[in-house]
């Protein structure tokens, strides 16, 4: 399991739009079988900020996601309205060892 928190940073004026678009590439991330769990949060304190969390079964699993038509249609539609580039870091699962989500 890799999982992925994407840090981005939107533009205030880009928030709802952002929004919508990162939810269409979330709904259909969910369905690709390399994807256990794909979550969209939004900070509290400042709405301009959000991160992704990216649950991949497998390494493999996230060059496949860059590759469909949907994550293509979201990276394209919020590059500018990004208010800087986003980030990405990655972990591995420790606990539970066997997460299947």
């Amino acid at each position: 399991m890799l999982i992925v928190h994407v840090h981005v940073h939107v533009k205030p004026e880009s928030v709802e739009a952002f929004r919508q678009a990162t939810l269409a590439n979330a709904s259909n991330s969910v369905q690709e079988p390399g994807i256990a769990r794909f979550d969209v949060v939004q900070q509290t304190d400042d709405p301009t900020r959000f991160v992704l969390v990216e649950a991949y079964r497998s390494v493999e699993a996230t060059v496949q996601h860059k590759e469909t038509t949907h994550y293509k249609t979201w990276r394209d539609a919020v590059a500018d309205m990004m208010a800087e580039p986003r980030t990405s870091v990655k972990y591995a699962n420790v606990f539970p060892e066997d997460a299947e989500w």
